[in-house]
């Protein structure tokens, strides 16, 4: 009898446990299986949320929430199938990459990171969650711009021709913030869904002129990578545009919308929705330099760091000259027989963390030692200057523009490529 009551009672917590676990599989279901992977009820849930927030701070009204819902899991889908190419092309993004991301968004916040993640977790948004939105983002530029860069060809006859162009023109003058919504049409669509597609856009702008606001309708009608951001394409001159862009933005002023135009992805209507005049191309340079010192197996992190201290404290004490220090002891022989001399350069040429001390310390003033990917540093800028544009930085411009707009449009022919190639199945309710 004991044992027979041994038996039900386990019996009987196993189909609890059961039961349990069937209940915990529930609470967060699979919504839509893309290729081997899947997107889960709770992301699009969060998404929805993240617009909604964001909709909310800014006063703007949002479409019903199946549209929304339907956005959504279009951005899930991409970012799915993006995340999956990442993981077969190997590409990662470390915690180390992560963290100096972060880094640089509270800086542009004029933020700390504290107080940035105060402000993240105040919306009701746990801090791993965003650092981990943040890396997806990262991957997915990664794959983007290693699969669609290969695409963009631009010679330097292209360039030379825009070079021309800038200097007889004062078009390049004028700066266009635009909005942008796309109808889209399906692959090899035949004559009456092309029709379909072409009325649907008409429609949209209909409304758009008799007074709809556009973010919203971007956010419910558009298939267009920013439709979540209300289409809002950021600021851009005529030259760095899609040509088919530039070709009917030139010259129009703000709140005049554009279109249908038709692509190979669908019908675009545009909005302009601020315009700006251009400010002269100005570079800032600076002349530094720096004593360079490399860890090894025998000279530890520590040891490097506290090398440089001593050098730094010797400089400042007057018991040493900076250029001599550079000499006898800077791992950088480049610089190190002419006293630790970088000469003139823009700030970008460096790494990251070398980039921002040559751009925040005074001039005069020697850094405390810091760590970049090729070891310890401290740092002296010595002069800054402003130059205007020269023959070169307009060559760079140039080609810049050119690569700008065709990057955008193969971005959005490869994205409706990949999605279009990607087997992905919705999940009944």
């Amino acid at each position: 009898m004991r044992t027979l009551l041994q038996c039900i009672v386990a019996v009987g917590l196993t189909l609890t446990s059961s039961a349990y676990a069937l209940q915990e599989r529930l609470v967060d279901e699979v919504a839509i299986v893309v290729n081997d992977g899947v997107v889960l009820e709770s992301e699009i849930d969060q998404l929805v949320a993240y617009v909604k927030n964001n909709a909310q701070k800014n006063n703007q009204s949002l479409p019903r929430d199946e549209v929304l819902r339907t956005q959504a899991s279009e951005r899930l889908i991409l970012q799915t199938i993006q995340m999956q190419m990442a993981e077969r092309m190997g590409i990662q993004i470390s915690d180390a990459q992560l963290d100096q991301t972060l880094a640089n968004i509270a800086r542009d916040q004029n933020a700390t990171l504290d107080e940035m993640r105060e402000d993240v977790t105040a919306d009701g948004t746990s801090w791993s969650s965003y650092r981990e939105n943040i890396r997806t983002e990262l991957i997915a530029g990664e794959v983007q711009r290693a699969q669609v860069r290969r695409r963009v060809y631009i010679t330097p006859q292209e360039v030379n021709n825009l070079v021309q162009l800038i200097e007889n023109s004062g078009d390049n003058q004028v700066e266009y913030n635009l909005g942008h919504i796309l109808i889209s049409i399906p692959e090899s669509a035949n004559p009456e869904q092309l029709a379909a597609s072409r009325q649907r856009a008409e429609s949209v702008l209909e409304r758009l002129k008799n007074g709809e606001n556009f973010a919203e309708l971007a956010i419910t009608a558009s298939s267009g990578s920013k439709a979540l951001e209300g289409g809002d394409l950021g600021w851009m001159s005529a030259n760095e545009m899609p040509t088919l862009f530039a070709e009917v933005v030139n010259g129009k002023r703000k709140g005049d919308l554009v279109g249908p135009l038709r692509s190979g992805v669908g019908f675009h209507i545009l909005k302009v929705q601020d315009t700006r005049g251009q400010q002269t191309v100005e570079i800032e340079e600076v002349k530094s330099r720096h004593i360079l010192i490399q860890p090894s197996v025998i000279l530890s992190d520590e040891r490097a760091r506290e090398m440089l201290n001593n050098y730094r404290q010797q400089i400042l004490d007057g018991e040493a000259d900076f250029a001599e220090l550079a000499r006898k002891n800077s791992a950088d022989t480049g610089s190190a027989s002419r006293g630790g001399e970088l000469g003139w350069s823009r700030p970008e040429a460096y790494a990251p963390e070398f980039k921002q001390k040559v751009e925040s310390l005074p001039i005069g003033e020697i850094s405390e030692p810091f760590h970049t990917q090729f070891g310890w540093h401290i740092v002296q800028v010595e002069e800054r200057r402003t130059q205007d544009a020269t023959a070169e930085s307009k060559q760079d411009r140039a080609y810049q523009m050119l690569f700008s707009r065709k990057y955008r449009e193969e971005l959005d022919n490869w994205m409706q490529e990949i999605r279009d190639q990607a087997y992905v199945h919705v999940v009944a309710e």
